[in-house]
């Protein structure tokens, strides 16, 4: 049985198409827990369908923080995801609830397990700097110097991607350290105690889960939904609009290529993102790993062997 007065969260994380939404929703049914989203497209009202946000009756089985809480068309960053969590977090353990955060964004996972100010002056000045830089001389230049300072980074991010190759930069300018040591290199947080958790699929799986998902969300109306949200005023330039799904879509309604290269695009960039999450979670220490082909297909016995796991550690 889980100690109540103990403080410590589940955090379970995974690539997207893994089965989280699932998996998440069962463990908090049985341990009676609370989900804290970490994922960095939920969070925005008005995307459901291209975010794969909870259905309404999911949402209703468990409560959720920071699904569907953010207007697309306000900025929104790390620091205000690690600010808000943790206050999402601390209101769960009043209640005696169990937090179970649950997530893909590697970013906002880090933000919760180690003391890490994102707020830092420098960065702010240097993020600042740095876009305007890119305004004037274009994305290339930018990731040039990523190249220049970290070349491990520079070979995992897109050079058009220049949210992240800005962080990339950050992370060096700030810590002397590149990206793949950035998790490692800080202090973990002495807010609470982490139980980490990993779900994982063969791959050929999970990429057939992923370009089933997509076809799904094409038929639920994402093209329409994408439509909608450019109606309210937003473009490719809103940091809410880059997620893998609307980007492509934004595409092919500016006539750019047709319906079918837009999903062979979304396709092959979750597949990209997908490999690129689970780079990011191996990198860390503590992490128990759950194989969900190997247990059984979206059934009992892996949820059996995760609640049994998370028993043994809550309990102590």
């Amino acid at each position: 049985m889980r100690m109540h007065n103990n403080r410590k969260i589940v955090i379970i994380v995974g690539p997207t198409a893994v089965g989280k939404t699932f998996y998440s929703l069962r463990v908090a049914e049985i341990l009676k827990g609370e989900i804290v989203s970490a994922d960095s497209m939920q969070i925005y009202k008005y995307m459901d369908i291209g975010s794969a946000k909870p259905k309404k009756d999911e949402l209703s089985r468990v409560k959720h923080y920071l699904v569907d809480e953010v207007d697309p068309r306000l900025p929104w960053s790390v620091v205000d995801y690690q600010n808000r969590a943790k206050k999402y977090i601390e209101e769960i353990f009043k209640r005696d609830k169990l937090p179970i955060v649950s997530g893909g964004t590697g970013l906002y996972v880090n933000s919760l397990l180690y003391e890490m100010d994102f707020s830092n002056a420098k960065q702010t000045d240097l993020r600042k700097k740095l876009e305007e830089e890119a305004l004037i001389h274009g994305n290339q230049r930018i990731y040039d110097k990523l190249k220049r300072l970290d070349p491990d980074a520079a070979r995992r991010i897109h050079p058009n991607n220049l949210k992240r190759v800005i962080r990339a930069i950050e992370v060096y300018e700030t810590t002397g350290r590149g990206v793949p040591e950035f998790s490692e290199s800080f202090k973990k947080t002495d807010d609470y105690e982490c139980i980490l958790i990993g779900l994982k699929r063969d791959r050929q799986v999970l990429y057939n889960r992923i370009n089933m998902r997509v076809d799904q969300l094409i038929d639920s109306g994402l093209v329409e939904e994408v439509k909608q949200l450019m109606d309210m005023g937003l473009t490719e330039e809103n940091i809410s609009m880059k997620g893998i799904g609307y980007k492509e879509i934004i595409g092919y309604l500016n006539k750019e290529y047709s319906i079918e290269e837009a999903i062979r695009l979304i396709k092959r960039n979750t597949r990209r993102y997908a490999k690129r999450q689970m780079t990011w979670f191996k990198r860390y220490k503590d992490i128990k790993w759950f194989d969900l082909c190997s247990l059984e297909d979206e059934g009992g016995g892996a949820v059996e062997s995760i609640v049994n796991y998370l028993n043994s550690e809550l309990s102590y």
